[in-house]
């Protein structure tokens, strides 16, 4: 048991200690979490995710950010790095260093099982309240599996799961859509069963 004590930053000294690192790291409530690398499969995933959606987007007001663009959720005080982001029009940052975003309107994690938990859970919550998002995504890494939330025109949230090759996951507020077989592509899982 650590006798240290914790030490709480704001938001303000996160950033400065952040934007001089060598590593990334998420900061939530004065605390800051490393990023652990990732497995072969999730690092497949997400260049599949970008190769996906940037021609589908290139000729129109969106772009496709990966997971070196700093999210804030503003009303939380949550930091993060999403594995794929998608703005619409104006890209809206916190300050003049252009490197915390404010207004995604797609957010994606790829699952790990050291994330999946928060990602299903802790960050869903958090994500929601980001006024301009209209869909959070979540990609499986040791199985095919993809759940999509989608905010309604009244505020509230429907989830759809897909886990079939064929299946296509649609992003209508950005008319792009994503399939399984092009998500999942030249991926080897090490699991063949899906994980609990």
């Amino acid at each position: 048991m650590s006798t240290q004590p914790t030490i709480f930053l704001t938001p303000e000294q996160y950033l400065e200690i952040e934007r001089r690192a060598e590593y990334k790291s998420e900061y939530y409530r004065g605390e800051m979490f490393a990023m652990a690398g990732a497995q072969v499969a999730h690092n497949s995933i997400v260049a599949n995710i970008i190769a996906s959606l940037h021609p589908q987007v290139r000729s129109g007001p969106c772009q496709v950010f990966p997971s070196d663009m700093r999210v804030k959720v503003a009303d939380t005080g949550l930091y993060t790095y999403p594995d794929a982001i998608v703005v619409c029009g104006e890209a809206k940052f916190a300050d003049g260093n252009f490197d915390v975003l404010l207004n995604p309107v797609v957010l994606i994690e790829v699952l790990s099982p050291s994330t999946e938990r928060a990602d299903r859970v802790f960050k869903l919550k958090l994500y929601q309240t980001i006024e301009s998002l209209r869909h959070y995504i979540l990609i499986a890494s040791e199985y095919m599996q993809v759940d999509l939330h989608t905010r309604q025109p009244d505020g509230s949230w429907t989830h759809l799961t897909a886990s079939q090759p064929g299946d296509v996951v649609e992003l209508q507020a950005v008319k792009c859509s994503l399939t399984l077989a092009d998500l999942y592509e030249r991926v080897v899982f090490r699991s063949h069963s899906r994980q609990s």
